[in-house]
């Protein structure tokens, strides 16, 4: 006869009393992130998954049909393969430039920015306020702050006459407004918060202690900024990066607006073509933008591990 050991009547009740709360925290959790992800679900999902459907429907300049085609995206890259570059190149190339000058100016305005506010103001009332100084471009619309620019870039605006009152130029400058400069300008006067409060942020983090020990070591104040203070602050530049790629590689009006509808952006085609009612073209290109975001964004979240870093 075997000699079998059963569970003793304690230890038969006790195991699913344990699991019990463990499956009421996970139940509790499902529940409380349920409202995030359903308004994640209907804002993000699908319209995302509507566009691509879009992107394969075929169109004419009377209807559009929903038909599946790749019509759409061979138009988008016709004569890519040619030695000479396509349109769509030359359109990504001309958005690029504008994301790395900006990216270029922004990291180390906005780093100053923020290493100041962190490491110098010692009053958080101060510090308060000066971040409030930095948001007051957002108490107004896009289309606002951009006019404001015009009086003073313009041919006849502040900066040509006040140089022409002082007598170092003869003629105005004509590159000031819509212009290549204009546009980058724009695109700092706008995106450098973004940029100022992720880095503050992960500077904020830094403990005090650590800068101290490297002073106490003989570091320089270059040394301590590039061996202590630079690495820990990578999670902040990744995410400031982020942003400002996202903003730069989508945004229509500014480029519109500041390059006096003469410059050429993604996103300025695919707001002509939406103009025009050529949905499934749009779409097309709007997928083909996001994909290109996106692996942007896993290149510089490559760089870093924001998960382990935050």
């Amino acid at each position: 006869m075997n000699d079998l050991t059963l569970p003793r009547p304690a230890e038969t009740v006790a195991a699913p009393t344990a699991a019990a709360p463990r499956a009421r925290r996970r139940s509790l959790a499902y529940l409380q992130a349920a409202p995030l992800a359903l308004v994640f679900l209907v804002f993000l999902v699908v319209p995302l998954l509507l566009t691509a459907v879009v992107s394969f429907w075929e169109y004419n300049e009377y209807a559009i049909t929903p038909a599946l085609t790749l019509q759409n995206y061979a138009d988008l890259f016709d004569g890519c393969l040619s030695a000479d570059l396509c349109t769509t190149i030359r359109t990504y190339l001309s958005t690029l430039k504008f994301v790395a000058l900006t990216l270029a100016i922004t990291l180390p305005l906005g780093f100053s920015i923020a290493y100041f506010l962190a490491f110098h103001v010692r009053s958080d009332t101060v510090r308060m306020g000066l971040f409030l100084l930095c948001t007051i471009p957002f108490w107004t619309s896009n289309v606002i702050r951009m006019i404001s620019w015009i009086p003073l870039l313009g041919r006849n605006g502040l900066v040509n006459d006040t140089l022409r009152s002082l007598g170092l130029i003869r003629a105005p400058i004509e590159g000031l407004l819509y212009s290549d400069f204009a546009v980058v300008l724009a695109f700092v006067h706008l995106d450098t918060v973004f940029m100022i409060v992720p880095i503050f942020n992960s500077l904020a983090r830094i403990d005090r202690s650590l800068i101290e020990a490297a002073r106490d070591c003989g570091a320089s104040g270059f040394q301590t900024l590039w061996n202590v203070v630079l690495p820990l602050t990578k999670p902040g530049i990744a995410i400031g990066s982020i942003f400002v790629v996202t903003l730069v590689m989508g945004d229509f009006v500014t480029v519109g607006m500041m390059g006096g509808q003469q410059i050429a952006s993604v996103g300025k085609v695919i707001q002509v073509q939406m103009a025009y009612l050529q949905f499934p073209a749009a779409a097309a290109n709007a997928v083909v933008l996001l994909a290109a975001v996106l692996l942007m964004i896993l290149g510089l979240t490559r760089m870093i591990d924001l998960r382990r870093e935050l």
